[in-house]
């Protein structure tokens, strides 16, 4: 993505909170069902918590029963990056903002139709921009 968005640790720190800066920064991983917008169905945007970059679209958010938000795509290919991510004695495709690099979560291949895809995404790493009702 261009427009990369790149900050020290000094002004990451001073931009969020300590849970946000653990996850997002640090790839830490918040409790199952603990986050705000895991039971959300609240419709709008999905946006990076740390650059507002926007990354998935509530219509495809669905409820995988793992205790995050979880989505079958993102907004487009673009707003997100993925990697190997092979910690915790585990193969995992780890998801990163495509825009700040924030860690968001992980992608797996048990989603529904029609991607097949679940991105599996901490709600500490998202901000939702509601849509309003007509």
């Amino acid at each position: 993505m261009k427009n990369k968005i790149v900050k020290s640790e000094k002004e990451w720190r001073e931009q969020l909170t300590e849970s946000e800066f653990q996850v997002t920064r640090r790839k830490g991983t918040e409790r199952a069902f603990a986050g705000e917008l895991h039971n959300c169905k609240d419709a709008g945007t999905y946006r990076c918590v740390c650059c507002g970059n926007a990354l998935f679209d509530s219509e495809t958010k669905f409820d995988s029963g793992s205790g995050w938000p979880s989505f079958t795509q993102a907004v487009d290919g673009e707003r997100v990056e993925t990697a190997e991510d092979t910690s915790l004695s585990m193969r995992r495709t780890e998801v990163t903002c495509g825009r700040c690099d924030a860690h968001l979560g992980h992608l797996f291949d048990d989603g529904p139709a029609p991607t097949g895809q679940r991105f599996c995404i901490n709600s500490i790493a998202l901000k939702l921009d509601k849509r309003q009702e007509d």
